[in-house]
């Protein structure tokens, strides 16, 4: 899964590339704490199993955020944000909830899914696929399924929702991957257990972290 750090560096390309002149230290910090709000939801898997992904990954988390923006800048007679940090915050304010949007919960949408709807419909769905153009069968897509339901088939396989599923995170701690003789729990040595605190997966993410961080510092430079 895209770690917190892959996040934060899609954050800061989109923050560069919308905000223009505008983006400074201080529109870094906002849009980066914006976009690592969403994964905080893992402090919850303790208390509340399967709440990573779901209770901060929930779209309704960021159509909040807007319509909240929406009502302080075009309803209320004064607008809070306007009246303290000028028109400036409010383009910052909009832009971190896009980043919310763009940065945070689309990315783990395309990488093992997200509860999208979360708490009002429990389900976790997952956006991938392939597009391409072949000379033999032209134009191919298999993000959208458009071939008829299958006849069920009584293999009893059921959605993925929050009381039959949850991702691995930080906080869980399982056999070692990758060790051969890592024990085996019982009479031998203790078996070898780890907790995995991912920066980049793969290759692409890993491009991505020093990506941002260049045109970070130019921006900054910059401003």
């Amino acid at each position: 899964m895209p770690s917190t750090l892959v996040h934060v560096s899609i954050a800061l390309l989109l923050a560069a590339a919308l905000l223009g002149e505008s983006f400074d230290g201080r529109s870094a910090l906002v849009v980066t704490a914006a976009t690592v709000l969403p994964d905080l939801d893992v402090a919850l898997e303790p208390l509340l199993s399967g709440a990573h992904r779901s209770v901060g990954h929930t779209f309704l988390f960021p159509a909040l955020l807007l319509a909240l923006l929406v009502w302080d800048v075009r309803f209320r007679p004064r607008s809070a944000i306007r009246e303290r940090y000028g028109a400036r915050g409010v383009e910052v304010a909009f832009v971190a909830v896009a980043c919310v949007v763009g940065a945070a919960i689309v990315p783990d949408l395309v990488v093992g899914g997200v509860n999208a709807l979360y708490p009002i419909h429990d389900q976790f769905y997952t956006v991938d696929g392939h597009l391409f153009y072949s000379t033999d069968r032209g134009w191919v897509q298999t993000f959208v399924d458009l071939s008829p339901p299958e006849p069920d088939s009584g293999s009893g396989s059921q959605p993925r929702t929050t009381r039959n599923f949850d991702f691995r995170t930080v906080l869980d701690a399982e056999p070692t991957l990758g060790v051969e003789n890592g024990g085996d729990g019982g009479g031998g040595e203790p078996q070898r257990v780890e907790r995995l605190f991912p920066v980049a997966m793969t290759g692409f993410r890993a491009w991505l972290i020093p990506l941002a961080a260049f045109v970070t510092a130019v921006r900054l430079r910059r401003a």
